[in-house]
């Protein structure tokens, strides 16, 4: 399922009226994972939602990557997630043991990580949907936004990206049953351990990677923490196959989308092939947490998450908010 153009969203909520935010310590002004909402001086409410067309055939694995991308929300902001509500849009005529598959593959994702399911809403759709608003608890004075990567930090990527081609691929009937295993283990990978990781090393931002692409989430850091990124193309972790399915045009509509959104902020050297761009901005379905962290707090981090990869730099501010040699 197509996310809303960023670009027309992000007209859309600069229009709304001012609100009442004392207690808002993290807001949508700034396009972060989750909303922060202060409590009392120890704890704050952290809370996000999202759900999306299905990514995999097997529906238990279907509801079991819903659950993993809502729930990487709250751990990219250094959250503990608590409960969730599941959001259904189902056909009245549909095969209700598949249904079924899906709430239980859901619950027993939400379940293994400590989260239990106390609800939800369900409506007749001849579309199939399926995610969760979950909800969780945060310290405000540990909260990592997406606007406070600092110049001299390093990025890290945790996961290789690519899922959003390779869905399509999937959908085309050309992609490879070792590449599907690839991107389904990637989407069905948890970003718990990261999370404590991150918040044990210390970092100074972090958001995690799904529908505006890496290229779209990482522009909202820059942005959001008046810094320029710089990202080496060569380094950035990619799924089997996925530059190949690329050039047979295995693209979403993201693709447009997710360039139209960064707009002229972006520069790409001329020698990033077309498909590695296309690449950079392929939306991802729970995709990894991308991390501002001090470089002398890299290695550590390295250490404990074997399959994260340093892709770039911050920067003081400079012409361009992101730079991808």
């Amino acid at each position: 399922m197509a996310k809303l153009a960023p670009s027309d969203l992000a007209q859309v909520l600069s229009k709304l009226p001012v609100q009442n935010t004392e207690n808002v310590i993290v807001g949508f002004e700034t396009s972060d994972d989750a909303g922060v909402f202060r409590l009392n001086e120890t704890t704050a409410l952290v809370q996000t939602v999202d759900f999306f067309t299905p990514v995999a055939d097997d529906p238990e694995i279907y509801g079991q990557i819903a659950a993993i991308n809502s729930l990487n929300d709250v751990y990219a902001m250094g959250g503990k997630p608590l409960t969730a509500l599941s959001i259904v849009c189902y056909p009245q005529k549909g095969d209700w043991d598949v249904l079924g598959k899906i709430l239980l593959g859901g619950q027993n994702a939400m379940n293994a990580e400590g989260v239990v399911v106390i609800g939800g809403h369900s409506v007749d759709d001849a579309e199939m949907k399926f995610g969760y608003a979950v909800t969780g608890v945060i310290d405000p004075d540990k909260i990592v936004k997406n606007s406070t990567a600092k110049d001299g930090d390093v990025l890290i990527l945790t996961k290789p990206i690519g899922t959003g081609a390779i869905n399509t691929a999937v959908k085309h009937g050309v992609a490879s049953g070792e590449t599907v295993a690839a991107a389904i283990k990637a989407m069905s990978t948890s970003a718990a351990a990261a999370s404590k990781v991150m918040q044990k090393v210390g970092a100074n931002a972090c958001t995690d990677v799904t529908g505006f692409g890496l290229l779209g989430h990482a522009f909202e850091m820059a942005k959001g923490s008046r810094v320029t990124f710089e990202i080496e193309s060569e380094r950035v972790p990619l799924l089997p196959d996925v530059l190949e399915l690329i050039s047979q045009g295995m693209l979403t509509r993201g693709d447009i989308n997710n360039r139209a959104y960064v707009g002229e902020t972006v520069r790409i050297a001329k020698s990033v092939s077309g498909e590695m761009q296309s690449a950079l901005f392929d939306p991802q379905t729970a995709g990894g947490l991308l991390i501002s962290l001090p470089v002398e707090n890299a290695e550590m981090f390295l250490n404990k998450e074997a399959d994260a990869q340093i892709i770039g730099r911050v920067r003081a501010k400079a012409e361009y908010l992101i730079e991808v040699g």
